[in-house]
């Protein structure tokens, strides 16, 4: 048995380079639907299809956990996925097995609040708000999770999304981090332009930035905190493990990457983000 991650393509490996520094006995598999990338701009059906497929296969390979490693999977699949979809499969398949995402994790870290914790309305006026930046696919930013999950939690945080629609597919590629950089350049300037202000925090609400974290920095205002999701979610699951020994996540420190794409070693970009080649199977 084992951990899956899914993702639409590398972003997914900021998430799994996390997890095994948290878990390093663990086994993983990981899935890039790269014959299907960048989910972010995909009607809402067909993500949820592409996701469940994925999933589908990261079960059949063994995993007993599938993290879907992809906000946009996450933020518009994941809901209807453990609702109407993985009960029955669970029960057809006869073992214990559940799919999670990123978001929550992450919105825990941005408020600094358990996901159950539900803020009281208040009817006077918050003088001093938190601005924080979510930079993201514009699928993500166009279903509004982390505006409405936040404004549950904490009504002193103001949250505005960018909607990047080049970045992950750039970074997919292998870009030139000269490149890279003029991208996140004009998106931070576009969010500055539009809410006033640089944010006080932000989150890349896309794996795939995380691999170019240290361009963010740069281009972001001296000192400006970023909420990282990868840690975030390697805190979270290493927790949901010890709450729910039944499932296995094996103990050989096995590492597998497949891909629907074309197999093969991946950029020097992701090489060097993750440490080492990084070769993908065909899925």
């Amino acid at each position: 048995m084992s951990i899956g991650l899914f993702d639409s393509g590398v972003g997914g490996l900021s998430v799994a380079r996390a997890l095994v520094d948290r878990l390093p006995e663990a086994d993983f598999i990981y899935l890039a639907d790269q014959a299907n990338a960048p989910y972010g701009g995909r009607p809402g059906e067909e993500v949820v299809d592409l996701t469940r497929a994925g999933c589908e296969r990261l079960f059949d390979e063994g995993a007993s956990l599938v993290v879907l490693a992809c906000n946009t999977a996450s933020a518009i699949a994941l809901r209807r996925l453990q609702q109407t979809w993985l009960p029955g499969y669970r029960k057809a398949l006869g073992r214990a097995v559940n799919v999670l995402g990123i978001i929550v994790p992450t919105i825990e870290a941005a408020t600094g609040l358990p996901w159950e914790h539900e803020a009281e309305r208040r009817g006077d006026k918050i003088e001093a708000l938190d601005i924080l930046g979510v930079f993201s696919t514009p699928g993500t930013a166009a279903s509004r999770v982390y505006e409405i999950e936040i404004d549950k939690r904490r009504q002193d945080v103001a949250v505005f999304s960018e909607p990047c629609p080049n970045l992950a597919r750039l970074i997919e590629s292998g870009a030139d981090r000269a490149l890279l950089a003029e991208e996140i350049k004009g998106h931070i300037e576009g969010l500055r332009r539009r809410i006033g202000r640089h944010p006080d925090r932000a989150i890349l609400g896309c794996t795939h930035y995380e691999i170019v974290a240290d361009l963010f920095v740069a281009a972001l205002p001296e000192g400006t905190p970023l909420i990282h999701q990868p840690a975030a979610t390697a805190d979270a699951l290493a927790l949901y493990f010890e709450r729910h020994p039944e499932l296995d996540i094996g103990a050989g420190g096995a590492r597998r990457f497949l891909t629907t794409g074309t197999p093969g070693l991946q950029s020097a970009l992701i090489a060097e983000f993750w440490g080492g080649p990084v070769t993908f199977e065909a899925a």
